[in-house]
């Protein structure tokens, strides 16, 4: 069993669609991480940033990933990337990334959720 850090509902713009007239201006999405870090015991002991994940740096990582051009069409996409990228950065053992899409006139949002472990 891993200790969890999550962060819920990161809200981001990015430029994000099939259609191009969709992609052509930025739209809110809102990300949730949930990070298996193995546990906390050394970093609640030493009270040390540096034994366990640093979720801003994190949530920094991301914004700068979904900013990246050239605009993505779909949300399994982006949430690929950004889960490659999280687990390759950080000490992160398990990693579940949702991402909501307010896109549908009739549904609160659209999401896509994948979960993938380091190697």
């Amino acid at each position: 069993m891993s200790d969890l850090i999550r962060v819920v509902d990161l809200e981001v713009q990015a430029h994000i669609g099939v259609p191009k007239e969709e992609r052509a201006r930025a739209q809110k999405l809102l990300i949730s991480l949930e990070m298996g870090i193995g546990n906390f015991h050394r970093a609640a002991k030493s009270d040390d940033i540096t034994a366990t994940v640093n979720y801003f740096n994190v949530t920094e990582r991301v914004k700068t990933l979904v900013a990246k051009k050239p605009p993505r069409k779909l949300l399994e996409t982006l949430a690929e990337n950004i889960a490659t990228d999280l687990l390759a950065a950080f000490p992160i053992k398990t990693l579940t990334v949702e991402i909501k899409k307010f896109i549908l006139p009739d549904a609160r949002w659209v999401s896509v959720q994948i979960t993938r472990k380091k190697i």
